[in-house]
């Protein structure tokens, strides 16, 4: 597939086939493309935690409030994305710019980790609804737990994309 084709498959999957487990080797592989989603000043402030059998269990339920995220506890793979300290350099650059710049590198994590799901096949969606401090507990990290993706073999079949018109979010200037 190539990123066109992935782009255009990936959707936020809400039903996994909960008899199909999902192979190592489609793990190792999404965690390798993981590695290589940029950073600010390449420092990688994030940390991710797999989660499978009893532990996503738990952690599925701390994502379930109010009727949302019901289908998260079918995935039988989760990833907790935790927020780690920034590196020297990219502390100073937020602070002088005042932008979260750990917030957005977790956001290209998030994407580059959905992408290669979609090129194993695989569904996924991320989840922000949640209860970091549950899920610390449960994962036993100390860090503040930002988002968790779920992923798995897709039982439902995407819907078309509902996106708004390029011209209502791009501008060409120049």
């Amino acid at each position: 597939m190539n990123f066109n084709e992935i782009a255009n498959a990936r959707y936020s999957c809400r039903k996994y086939d909960i008899n199909r487990a999902v192979e190592d080797e489609k793990i190792e592989a999404i965690l390798n493309s993981a590695i290589l989603s940029p950073s600010a000043c390449n420092g990688q402030p994030y940390h991710i935690t797999v989660c499978k059998g009893d532990t996503a269990k738990a952690v599925a339920l701390t994502t379930k409030d109010l009727k949302i995220n019901t289908f998260v506890h079918e995935a039988p793979v989760l990833f907790v994305i935790s927020e780690k300290p920034y590196s020297k350099m990219a502390a100073l650059g937020a602070k002088i710019k005042n932008n979260d710049y750990r917030s957005i590198d977790i956001g290209i994590l998030s994407a580059y980790i959905t992408a290669e799901a979609t090129a194993q096949g695989l569904g996924s969606c991320i989840i922000g609804w949640l209860d970091s401090d549950k899920i610390q507990k449960i994962c036993g990290i100390n860090e503040t737990v930002r988002l968790v993706v779920s992923l798995g073999y897709p039982l439902d079949e995407a819907t078309s994309k509902k996106r708004k018109d390029m011209n209502e979010i791009v501008s060409f200037i120049g």
